[in-house]
């Protein structure tokens, strides 16, 4: 089975992807790629994609992941109805709520006094 996947590549601290169509079975790095169909830049949100080749590629059975649906459906091509959308509306839980600063018990102030001043009497 195919899979459109991105592929990444480019500098230390400045990541750059690949769409690729590739194996499933094995792994990004170690899969031999089958096309390049597109790159995605995720720090100036510019994609190039080729619709031509990724519609032939999503026709023949292809699954994009995830990522590459939304950047696909962004691109505006059209997706089979098999193909998986992923779950946008994800509410996240807080694991331990009750550690959370805002929910601890306020501290009750203690106002300190501050100690007479001591008149010093020179002594004769």
């Amino acid at each position: 089975m195919l899979t459109i996947r991105l592929r990444r590549y480019g500098k230390t601290h400045f990541a750059t992807y690949r769409v690729v169509v590739q194996d499933a079975a094995k792994h990004p790095s170690s899969g031999k790629v089958i096309a390049y169909v597109g790159n995605y830049n995720p720090h100036t949100k510019e994609t190039s994609l080729d619709k031509e080749q990724i519609e032939k590629y999503l026709n023949n059975g292809a699954q994009p992941s995830p990522r590459v649906v939304k950047l696909l459906s962004d691109a505006k091509i059209k997706l089979p109805s098999w193909v998986k959308k992923p779950n946008l509306t994800k509410t996240r839980t807080t694991r331990n709520p009750d550690k959370l600063r805002k929910n601890q018990p306020e501290e009750v102030k203690v106002e300190t006094v501050p100690a007479e001043k001591v008149s010093e009497t020179p002594t004769e």
